[in-house]
């Protein structure tokens, strides 16, 4: 099982999937999960990306088979990002396209905000806003929800809006199970301070190409409130997949990673023209 000590108190289990021709020298993308998930996530992105670049898959702290972070965890984003800096620094790359999901794709905002010398590109699938009234107010339900009847039953009450209505039962199934695995100590703190992290900031000072996909029917965000913080990315352009679910990269996994190569290799086509 593929590690590496990060720090003292996380050992971060990775995925690194490599197809690329061995005797070229290819760039690296970084993905990163969303809440209550794992690398095992992106299993429909791997087939498509891996011919081209390496994929590095981690599984966030306190998540998957990384070191589950005790109550009281005192997370912030910029320890989340150091982690993933220090993960690739580890695998040698020090500049990689990045891809983040839901409420990584909050963490990907201000990790190509934080750090721009290290990302190639990025790429936001079904985002939500840097900043979502109303959500401290929602953090003791969650909280009572996730210790009297667990994490797997909150992701089965919760998963219609996540994957939407056209989406397979058993696939449903899947992914509640998936979630489900989550410890619950990781999970009651980090949401109750992601959810309500202020990254409003962070938006603007994005420099690297950007791609932002949402459907047309997402419940995390409408396009209005996606299209309203992605136009302050200057670099940016909007995709909308029809649909109703707000996790296109489960629900359209073989759309959403293609087009993403796709923007890649324009981007690299762009960056030699210039």
């Amino acid at each position: 099982m593929p590690t590496h000590r990060i720090s003292p108190d996380l050992e971060m289990h990775y995925e690194l999937d490599d197809f690329t021709d061995p005797w070229r020298e290819s760039e690296a993308i970084l993905l990163l999960h969303g809440n209550a998930e794992s690398s095992a996530a992106w299993f429909g992105w791997v087939p498509h990306l891996a011919r081209y670049l390496r994929v590095v898959r981690p599984d966030m702290r306190g998540f998957g088979r990384s070191t589950a972070m005790p109550r009281g965890y005192d997370w912030t984003v910029d320890i989340i990002l150091n982690d993933y800096l220090t993960l690739m620094r580890q695998l040698g790359i020090e500049s990689f396209h990045l891809v983040g999901a839901k409420i990584s794709g909050v963490i990907a905002r201000c990790f190509a905000a934080r750090h721009p010398e290290n990302i190639l590109t990025l790429t936001l699938i079904g985002a939500p806003p840097a900043y979502r009234d109303g959500m401290t107010e929602r953090g003791p339900a969650w909280t009572h929800e996730f210790e009297t009847q667990g994490i797997e039953s909150w992701a089965r009450r919760t998963m219609a809006g996540r994957l939407g209505s056209a989406f397979p039962p058993e696939g449903v199934e899947w992914w509640a199970k998936l979630m489900g695995r989550t410890p619950l100590s990781s999970e009651i703190d980090f949401i109750a301070t992601m959810a309500v992290s202020d990254t409003r900031p962070d938006v603007p000072k994005i420099q690297c190409p950007t791609l932002v996909i949402t459907t047309e029917g997402s419940s995390l965000a409408s396009v209005t409130e996606t299209r309203a913080w992605q136009q302050q990315i200057q670099r940016s352009r909007l995709l909308v997949l029809p649909g109703d679910s707000f996790h296109a990269a489960a629900t359209d996994a073989d759309r959403c990673a293609l087009e993403t190569l796709a923007f890649i290799q324009a981007a690299a086509q762009l960056h030699q023209v210039s």
